[in-house]
């Protein structure tokens, strides 16, 4: 599950290994071994510590390691003014093809603002946030405002982690820059208030050797975030994730109606699955699919993009014998739906059938996190007759079934006429062909006992 709400405090899972065979970046007198580059903005030094002051008008600053790292640990202590939002690259590079120059990679987040995000990692002039603490809001209380607070980052292959003051802050999986180099960061400021802002380092220190022997033990504290499409990270492996789909072909999948994946209405590419563009009717082009096998009690993730007005769902406790007419498979369905442009948003009850919602049952709530230009996270839960759903990190609907209440719901839906609609103990998964354009990837389940 790529998103998770944390209940528990960070702070019992702290960092307790230290790494041996430290070496200092910074030798506490000089800017030796450093370059700035992209902006003017000042830094200085004084009493083995390095100081970065803000400047009006002036692009991000960065003060750069004269070498690149791969593997390693990295230890530093910093503080920062209010105001002044700031970082650490770390696997970064500057090249004169990519934004004349402009240092780009990953960034350990330094956020003193109330959103609190320090510690998270953002893709800096790339892709953006790869881990805002939103994935773990429990680290938000890890930084000191006004403090010297301790930083730490492992990055070993594919794997980041981050810390702040000993709480756990990021775990990431990622196939972005195995290697680059290391930068300390001054943001620019575009108000008069805040020109002369610092943020301050001191005890840099770095660990490149035998990296692998002084690596934190990984726990359960932290939520992982995978970013390499249609993968199972070793983290995932051992909590029991699997994937659904393989992003290469079509195995584990058939027709609803079919016994085999349908010839048409359907195509992989570059690691999507894409239900092709139809004339709008329910699986009327290539049709449903489902999984070649049955679920019961899971956790199922799917990432999904819409094109604009498109329609589609993702179905579970799907029973393909019980239509065998036009239309679609019957099961309960997390609709997919462009709730701006296609009218099936405005038909149910109460928006029942808006993007999200249990369809034609349970709404969704009106406002939630959905970007219709990107791709989005659906999260079914399944426990016994328990079941939930998620949206980008966020409960949208919970209900119980089998029971006398989710019974006089189905009667007063479009499913009166299925026998026993939603009380299977298990089912198939299905994704739904309902004549527009869908993406879908990262497809990904883990069964609960």
């Amino acid at each position: 599950m790529k998103k998770q709400i944390l209940t528990g405090l960070a702070i019992l899972c702290a960092c307790s290994v230290s790494a041996q065979n430290w070496e200092p970046l910074f030798n506490g007198k000089n800017l030796k071994g450093w370059t700035r580059m992209n902006g003017k903005a000042t830094y200085k030094v004084a009493d083995g510590v390095i100081t970065g002051i803000s400047r009006m008008n002036t692009p991000n600053t960065f003060l750069v390691t004269d070498r690149n790292f791969s593997d390693f640990i990295l230890e530093f202590e910093f503080k920062v003014d209010d105001g002044l939002n700031s970082g650490v690259q770390f696997r970064s590079h500057s090249t004169k093809d990519y934004q004349n120059g402009r240092v780009h990679g990953y960034q350990f987040e330094i956020d003193p603002s109330d959103r609190a995000w320090s510690g998270g990692v953002y893709d800096e002039a790339a892709r953006g946030w790869l881990y805002p603490l939103t994935e773990n809001p429990a680290a938000k209380s890890a930084f000191k405002n006004g403090e010297w607070n301790k930083a730490r980052i492992e990055a070993f292959g594919n794997s980041i982690r981050t810390w702040v003051n000993g709480v756990p802050c990021t775990d990431l999986w990622d196939n972005g820059a195995s290697e680059g180099f290391i930068a300390l960061q001054v943001h620019a400021v575009y108000e008069p208030a805040l020109v002369g802002k610092t943020v301050s380092w001191k005890d840099i220190r770095i660990c490149t050797e035998d990296v692998e022997k002084y690596l934190t033990p990984v726990s359960g504290c932290t939520p992982q975030v995978n970013l390499i499409d249609n993968t199972i990270s070793p983290r995932e492996a051992a909590e029991g994730w699997t994937l659904l789909w393989d992003g290469k072909t079509t195995d584990g999948w058939r027709g609803a109606k079919l016994d085999r994946f349908p010839a048409n209405g359907w195509k992989i590419e570059d690691g999507i699955l894409k239900v092709e563009k139809g004339n709008g009717g329910e699986s009327e082009n290539g049709g449903d699919i489902i999984t070649t096998r049955t679920y019961g009690n899971f956790i199922l993730s799917v990432d999904f993009k819409i094109t604009p007005g498109a329609n589609s769902g993702i179905k579970y406790f799907v029973d393909p014998e019980l239509n065998k007419g036009t239309g679609s498979a019957i099961g309960c369905e997390f609709q997919v739906l462009d709730d701006d442009l296609h009218p099936d948003a405005k038909l149910g009850v109460n928006g029942n059938r808006k993007c999200g919602s249990l369809y034609d049952l349970i709404p969704a709530p009106v406002e939630k996190p959905f970007d219709k230009e990107a791709f989005n996270t659906a999260v079914v839960v399944v426990k016994g007759n328990h079941v939930e759903h998620w949206l980008n990190g966020v409960k949208l609907v919970e209900y119980e079934r089998n029971n006398q209440m989710w019974d006089a719901l189905v009667d007063y839906s479009k499913y009166r006429d299925w026998p026993n609609f939603g009380n299977l103990s298990e089912g198939y998964i299905l994704l739904q062909d309902h004549g527009d354009e869908v993406w879908f990837k990262n497809i990904k389940i883990k069964e609960l006992e």
